[in-house]
Order: structure tokens, then C-alpha cells, then sequence
């Protein structure tokens, strides 16, 4: 298939498969007599896992280091459950920071009761006279 038909068959664009392969994730096809770029099962297999991985929110170099050890399946699983471990945590704190920031949000959402701009409370916080306090 061509770069196009990839992207559409996992949602994703023509740069951003570009960019895998030039970042080492998606090797290179080969290429036709008129020299566009031939995609085969294999490559539509390792972008879906790729696109799969990000759409998780792993970074790029978890990605990496899951399709390496992908590449040999008679290793031990203990590398991507370390990894996982370490994605999940990170998660966790966003999660509590997500938390943290919506209770301020709504505290100052109840605590504004003015009829004005002038007293609005998350105005006051947002504005940069607040945020050198």
C-alpha cells in the first residue's frame, strides 16, 4: 500500500508516518518502479502498535524500547511490565495533579458571587498581579 493508505487504514497522518521512519520506529519500505514507498502488512502492524502505544501516552522512547523488546517474543515480559509500571505511575501523578488543580477550580468557582468582573474571583487568580503572590 502507499504512505496515504496507511495513514487512513490507522488514522494517522502522511508527516507523522514520515517521522517514524525517520526516527528508527517504522523502517523504511521498499519502493516501487515510479519510487513511491510500498508499505506491507508488517509495516501497517508495527504503525497501528505505535499509534496504539501513543495514543496511551507512552513517550516516544517508551515506544522504542516496547518495540524493541516486541521484536524478540521469546523474551521476558519483565521489561514492558517495568515500563508499564512506570507509565501507570506517571499517570497517577496527573491524575492527582489533574485532581489538585480541579478542587482549586471549584473552590473558586463557589467563592465568586459577584456581579461583576470586578469581583470575580477567578479572574483575580488568573490575573498576573495574583500569580507574583
Amino acid at each position: 500500500m502507499k504512505i496515504g493508505e496507511l495513514g487512513r487504514a490507522t488514522g494517522t497522518s502522511v508527516e507523522t508516518i514520515r517521522f517514524y521512519e525517520a526516527e528508527g520506529l517504522l523502517s523504511a519500505p521498499a519502493r516501487n518502479a515510479a519510487n513511491y514507498r510500498v508499505y506491507e502488512l508488517a509495516h501497517l502492524e508495527r504503525l497501528s502498535f505505535i499509534k496504539r502505544s501513543r495514543d496511551l501516552g507512552f513517550t516516544l522512547d517508551q515506544v522504542r524500547e516496547l518495540l524493541r523488546l516486541a521484536d524478540d517474543p521469546g523474551n521476558s515480559c519483565a521489561g514492558v511490565d517495568v515500563i508499564t509500571a512506570r507509565h501507570v505511575a506517571e499517570i497517577d501523578r496527573k491524575l492527582a495533579d489533574l485532581m489538585a488543580l480541579r478542587g482549586e477550580l471549584v473552590r473558586r468557582l463557589d467563592s465568586c458571587q459577584g456581579p461583576t468582573i470586578a469581583d470575580c474571583r477567578i479572574i483575580e487568580a488568573l490575573s498576573p498581579k495574583s500569580a507574583a503572590e
